[in-house]
């Protein structure tokens, strides 16, 4: 059995929150059929104004990912590949951290301070083309 250090268990519940918010948006993915389009999800904006968002078309674009068609979800979402690939690489490193946050004692600033650097890097990659459409609508 492994005993947790102290100091790292904010850090390892924090990563197995965000690992299960990922696995519940992955888990969206795969249970709702891209063929069927039943969303439960409707996009807002649109609803409110009649016209797509930005990101509208990712939750039909993710359940295509998952299904590996990858050339119909940029179709429905040009950003959908981006966006998927931060959420399945942060799955990845909420797993590796989460382990590495068990061994490590002296080394868990580094880690921590790594990690929200190198995730603050990918989400602007993933996300800067949402944040230029909001911006260039504003001006």
């Amino acid at each position: 059995m492994v005993k947790l250090n102290p100091s790292s268990r904010p850090y390892l519940a924090l990563n197995v929150i965000f690992a299960g918010v990922i696995l519940l948006i992955l888990g969206y993915s795969f249970f709702y059929s891209p063929d069927e389009e039943r969303y439960p999800v409707p996009c807002v904006h649109e609803k409110i104004t009649g016209e797509p968002c930005p990101s509208c078309g990712l939750s039909h674009a993710f359940s295509l990912i998952v299904r590996g068609r990858i050339d119909e979800a940029l179709e429905w979402n040009s950003q959908s590949v981006r966006v998927f690939l931060f959420f399945a690489l942060q799955l990845v490193m909420r797993i590796v951290l989460g382990a590495v946050s068990l061994e490590t004692v002296r080394g868990l600033k580094r880690v921590t301070v790594t990690d929200a650097v190198v995730s603050s890097a990918m989400a602007l990659v993933a996300f800067f083309p949402f944040m230029r459409a909001l911006w260039l609508s504003l001006f």
